[in-house]
């Protein structure tokens, strides 16, 4: 009641004094259940409130916010484990080490780049989850997934090189990966390091998407029976600024729906990112807590370190609480590079009341109040807290400052994440901050420092290290190769469809059905697919494989009671990912680094739309080769012309182009349900028995037609990109051509073939392409080989080869831009025309759209007589009569520029 009434303001009328003191009596109340009650009792009284409130047509104030303190009491705060002193120095000796390789690379290589800051903040985040959290993976365990933060690499590097796995050659060669002995790559990159890095994380926002799809797919994996069920977590830590990228927070609902408790984000909150505050005129670690608890997450603040506690316990009226809670983090930013009596001053003059909390405290001991991301007790509670919370996600929410340690070069400012270089003055201070046992005549040469291998820091840390099973970032391969021959499982697939009408996408799900039945992969094939299931005619899988669902199907669905109906079941097959390419390539992601994480040879097939692949992903599936996935990309409904109606922002004429910067993506595009299965079993072979680390992208089409028989000794060519599948039926013709298709073109290019024959006596061969990009890679690898040994016998690029018996002009047309074919022109014996679907899509029909990008049969036999006549062996008049014969308006617009 004092307390009550001694706050009122001094005009306060007795009638507001009088709900003062009833509003007080409500919270002694309150106070009354929860100590009495406890708190389940407590939240079920609030519950009825609210309820009673909103039925009675109350407005009741909604805030997905908690006080602006730490979640975790004091009073709640679990004893430190570890012996802190240790782990202080240890921490001292990976922030010197992580310095010191930033520093040393730039005066060798002037901006080789690199960063201080962000490590700087995240310290001791990162060293209380090695010292106390983070399994490693081994024979009876599968370890943490740890997705660490790309900035903070240094630190991760740093504190390899104290347990021994790293030497200060290594670490002399960050960012030089091309010096001798090898170096250590910007960045994690498995590629670059593949028995460290598990898991790419730079570019920004990518790591917390696939982290959240990894711990459903480790789920995945315990409900299928494929994994035994453990209590492995997985980790992600990013940064603040780096939660404006869409892909880190746009899965975070499917994270709380699947009730994924073995995933902790650990938000980096220092407030910066690369040019200037996060939220200048806002409060970031409020904005996400409101996102996060709005999306069903368990969300823990770590805001203030132990130094603030006994402030909080003189707080008794919230004073300080709604002081620092109404700081803009523009303002709180400025505080980390103030003094001691700007911080009095602008926290605690507020009110004489504030400045009484402070009155026997210097200005240092406030300048130096330490947040609670660099409080090992705080952060460790945190992670305790985490780690056995059930039944949702966990974020937690860590304030620290960027570059804490670099003091008057950088500590908290703007410039810091640029941060790369420090003067000797600078370096000292760091090194006299940090106690780190280098003299003063050494500091300017900012050596590496590692002590001695009996020394009590070295035999600490790998005694936590061995405690928790090992090393961490560590990757190893331990699936065991397949061994069975699948060749019988496309046998059926060589001989054609006996003149019955098929699209390839139906090829493809006749032979994903066969593979899911077989004894030794079935159970390995995980199918993908962003809600398109039905477009790609697989809900026959539906029944007989089921959608996976974390809680099995609590419904009756629509169509229960039809042959086909959406069957969910918690040991269900399919990954049926709603409308998401990202989520989807992230479960790819998961599913095909199995055989690292998991030791288990799971084999996706991913099917989408495939201008949705890498056009709009290709960050992702950069990704994947960056983790050296294995499995099968399908671009279903590929090509310009094949997806009738659709129009601009479906109709893919690119992916195959954009392909070709991914280096293990194997790209192909086939005609044929033969074609397609000799790849898809190569790729079985190659990935799942022969260990390599390749992936495929396959594209596939809705348009149905008969399939032919696989031509004898044609499996070679399909593999290496192209093969003659019709030659010429006059061989000894005066007018040659050899004409060259692919995917949906092919069929053109054979009906230009028919039309060649008759109409204009040109005997042409019909080519087969099915990887303009297999074609390209082998030439210039070819070219490659050949300069590099002159003295040697020439080695001859396979299309080079194909093509030194066959006579005539060369014609290549493709449902992708005229930069495709072209990739060959160089080691063809001719000039070769091109044509392509280079331009917009357009709603329409196949024939139409064929006429209008100029790929149809019509145009491909209109090319053909214009190379025999650039070469003088028809008139151009049989040219512009053929044009005028099949109605083709030679002044139409160029389909690139409309």
């Amino acid at each position: 009641m004092a307390t009550i009434a001694s706050n009122a303001p001094s005009s306060a009328s007795s009638a507001d004094i009088n709900d003062l003191e009833e509003i007080w009596e409500w919270v002694e109340s309150f106070d009354a259940v929860l100590q009495e009650g406890g708190p389940q009792l407590a939240k079920r009284i609030l519950q009825q409130i609210r309820q009673r409130a909103q039925a009675a047509g109350l407005e009741v104030p909604f805030t997905a916010n908690t006080p602006y303190v730490n979640t975790i009491p004091l009073s709640h705060q679990p004893p430190y484990p570890g012996d802190q002193e240790m782990e202080r120095r240890i921490k001292s000796l990976v922030r010197w080490n992580a310095l010191a390789m930033v520093i040393r690379a730039n005066r060798v290589e002037h901006n080789i780049g690199g960063h201080i800051s962000t490590f700087g903040s995240a310290a001791t985040l990162f060293e209380v989850g090695f010292n106390h959290f983070f399994r490693a993976r081994s024979s009876s365990f599968e370890g943490d997934s740890v997705y660490f933060q790309g900035h903070a690499a240094p630190g991760v590097y740093a504190r390899a090189f104290l347990e021994g796995r790293l030497s200060v050659e290594k670490l002399e060669n960050f960012r030089r990966e091309l010096k001798p002995g090898g170096g250590l790559s910007s960045y994690p990159h498995p590629w670059l390091m593949p028995e460290f890095w598990e898991n790419p994380t730079v570019s920004m926002g990518l790591g917390p998407i696939m982290a959240i799809y990894q711990a459903r797919f480790n789920r995945y994996l315990e409900n299928r029976g494929l994994k035994p069920a453990t209590d492995a977590k997985v980790w992600a830590f990013l940064g603040d600024g780096e939660t404006d990228e869409p892909e880190s927070l746009g899965a975070i609902t499917l994270a709380s729906r699947e009730g994924l408790d073995n995933l902790i984000f650990v938000i980096n909150c220092n407030l910066q990112r690369l040019d200037g505050p996060v939220r200048g005129n806002g409060r970031i670690v409020q904005e996400l807590e409101a996102a996060f608890r709005g999306a069903g997450w368990n969300v823990i603040k770590v805001l203030w370190g132990t130094d603030w506690d006994p402030l909080f316990e003189k707080d008794t009226d919230s004073l300080l609480m709604n002081r620092l809670g109404n700081l803009l983090d523009g303002e709180a930013q400025k505080l980390s590079v103030e003094s001691g009596a700007y911080v009095r001053q602008h926290i605690f003059g507020s009110d004489p009341r504030l400045l009484a909390m402070v009155e026997g405290y210097s200005d240092e001991q406030l300048r130096t109040l330490k947040l609670g991301g660099h409080d090992p007790r705080k952060v460790y509670a945190a992670y305790k807290a985490a780690a056995e919370h059930r039944g949702s996600p966990t974020v937690i929410l860590a304030r620290t400052i960027k570059g804490y340690g670099l003091g008057e070069s950088g500590e908290g400012k703007n410039v810091t994440h640029q941060q790369k270089k420090l003067n000797e003055d600078e370096l000292r201070h760091f090194r006299s901050r940090f106690q780190i046992p280098i003299k003063d005549a050494q500091v300017a040469d900012a050596p590496f420092y590692r002590p001695p291998e009996n020394s009590p820091e070295l035999k600490y840390l790998k005694a936590r290290r061995e405690e928790l099973g090992g090393y961490v970032p560590k990757r190893s391969v331990r699936s065991k190769p397949l061994v069975a021959d699948h060749e019988e499982l496309f046998q059926e697939f060589y001989t054609g469809s006996e003149g019955r009408e098929v699209s390839t996408t139906m090829a493809f799900v006749s032979m994903l059905r066969k593979m899911l039945r077989d004894p030794e992969i079935g159970k390995l094939v995980v199918p993908i697919v962003p809600d398109e299931a039905r477009t790609f005619g697989m809900e026959s899988l539906f029944r007989n494989f089921g959608i996976y669902s974390s809680r099995g199907q609590l419904y009756e669905p629509v169509d229960m009671h039809t042959l086909l109906y959406y069957k969910e079941a918690k040991d269900g097959q399919i990954l049926e990912e709603g409308i998401t390419e990202a989520g989807s390539m992230s479960s790819f992601i998961a599913a095909g680094s199995a055989y690292a994480t998991h030791g288990i040879n799971t084999i996706p097939f991913f099917i989408y739309y495939s201008m949705f692949g890498l056009q709009r992903i290709g960050d992702l599936i950069w990704a994947a080769a960056d983790t050296r996935c294995r499995g099968f990309l399908l671009g279903g409904t590929a090509g310009r012309t094949t997806l009738s109606g659709e129009g601009l922002q479906h109709q893919d004429g690119n992916s195959h182009v954009l392909a070709l910067s991914v280096p293990t993506l194997k790209a192909y595009d086939p005609a044929f349900a033969y074609e397609l299965a000799i790849i898809i079993n190569d790729g079985i072979d190659r990935m799942y028995k022969k260990g390599e680390n390749v992936f495929y992208y396959i594209t596939v089409m809705n348009e149905p037609y008969a399939m032919p028989t696989m031509p004898e000794g044609s499996r070679e060519g399909i593999l290496k990109g192209m093969y003659r599948f019709r030659a010429a039926s006059n061989p000894k013709a005066k007018l040659r051509a050899q004409l060259f298709g692919s995917g949906a073109i092919l069929r053109e290019a054979i009906k230009a073939q028919e039309i060649l024959q008759e109409k204009y006596n040109v005997a042409a061969d019909v080519w087969s392409v099915t990887s303009y990009k297999s074609l390209y890679y082998d030439g210039i690898e070819t070219e490659r080989w050949n300069y590099l040994h002159p003295g040697e016998k020439p080695r001859v690029p396979y299309v080079t080869q194909c093509l030194a018996d066959a006579p005539g002009v060369l014609v290549a047309a493709s449902d992708y831009l005229k930069t495709l074919p072209n990739l060959i022109d160089k080691w063809m014996p001719r000039h070769l025309a091109s044509l392509g679907t280079d331009g917009f899509g357009r709603s329409e029909g196949r024939a139409s759209l064929r006429d209008f990008f100029e790929v149809d049969s019509r145009f491909i036999t209109v090319a053909t007589l214009y190379e025999l006549a650039r070469e003088g062996k028809v008139q151009a008049d049989l040219v512009n009569k053929a044009i005028a014969d099949f109605g083709i308006n030679a002044d139409k617009p160029n389909p690139v520029t409309v």
